[in-house]
């Protein structure tokens, strides 16, 4: 997935940790991430989140599509802070599943929570 996911290749994603229902994702803020403030644009941490539950989800080997998320930003990531990602599962079905992912900077503190949901296809990746 990560091959050919360019959006997640551009925010300079590293995967850290991988395995079925769980990610674990770092990258650094670069400058063309900032808004007009200065700050990470919101869409960065929704876009790290929405790139986590993809890999978490899709670690199965069934294609998995989000159908809802929602996220509150917390705290705003600056300009060379180092973000960690941590996508969990906390619900498997049939054919939904349901993550939470946190994204902290390299002192700890939390920036977003992120809450997806996820269809599971019949598809094998």
């Amino acid at each position: 997935m990560m091959k050919t996911d360019a959006f997640s290749n551009w925010m300079q994603v590293e995967i850290e940790s991988i395995r079925p229902g769980y990610c674990k994702l770092k990258t650094r803020v670069h400058s063309d991430m900032l808004n007009g403030f200065g700050i990470a644009h919101g869409g960065i941490s929704y876009s790290l989140s929405d790139s986590a539950l993809a890999f978490a989800s899709n670690a199965y080997g069934k294609q998995c599509v989000s159908i809802e998320t929602a996220i509150s930003h917390l705290r705003p990531a600056k300009l060379n802070d180092e973000l960690n990602v941590i996508c969990t599962e906390i619900h498997r079905g049939r054919s939904l599943a349901i993550y939470i992912v946190t994204i902290t900077n390299q002192d700890g503190v939390v920036i977003s929570h992120f809450k997806g949901t996820v269809h599971i296809s019949e598809n094998s990746w």
